[in-house]
């Protein structure tokens, strides 16, 4: 495990992290008083799945490697539906709640809940799954080492995503939880489009 091991568990972090760097603007849009325990909450949340995927990816290749290449066809689908469910229900609030009201919640204590938050971090990180077959000639040390290093670039990216995102929320006032929605909608056609025909 070299210089050129950490660079390239690295570069691949920053690639497959980019869609959850999206989704954690849209979530400090939806709440730009986010305080910095719900910021290292959802950050961690995306890591946690970024670790998880890859490192089941790798386990799936070395087990039951054909119901895993089956199971690929699907992966586009279940993060557009889960992206467009989650984004069309913040845009829906968002509508509803043109000025941001958080129906009696102060937005200081608001928290996503724990249920929409794994949606994301699985819609976000589900393509990860195919690193199994990247990393599948890694040992099980180095297949840890290199899914560890993709978690702590996800993190340190998505707490950049959502400190932007609270900073152009509170700027945008009661439209960021609309923006915050189309962005999601619109991450989850973009996986779905780019996994159908690109996959």
């Amino acid at each position: 495990m070299g210089i050129s091991f950490v660079v390239n568990s690295v570069l691949l972090g920053v690639g497959l992290a980019m869609d959850a760097f999206s989704v954690s603007m849209a979530d400090g849009l939806s709440n730009p008083k986010m305080p910095r325990a719900e910021m290292g909450r959802i950050a961690g949340c995306f890591a946690f799945f970024q670790w998880l995927m890859p490192m089941l990816g790798w386990v799936l290749v070395h087990t039951i490697v054909l119901y895993f290449q089956a199971f690929q066809k699907l992966i586009p689908w279940i993060a557009l539906i889960l992206l467009c469910y989650i984004g069309g229900s913040m845009l829906l609030e968002g509508i509803r709640n043109p000025e941001g009201e958080e129906c009696g919640i102060e937005e200081t204590d608001a928290k996503l809940p724990l249920g929409k938050l794994a949606m994301q971090g699985v819609a976000t990180s589900i393509d990860a799954l195919s690193v199994g077959f990247t990393i599948s000639e890694y040992h099980l040390m180095e297949a840890l080492a290199a899914t560890i290093l993709i978690a702590v670039v996800t993190f340190v990216i998505c707490s950049g995503g959502l400190q932007i995102g609270r900073v152009a929320g509170t700027k945008l006032s009661g439209k960021a939880a609309i923006l915050g929605g189309v962005i999601l909608i619109g991450i989850g056609i973009e996986i779905f489009v780019s996994g159908l025909f690109f996959g």
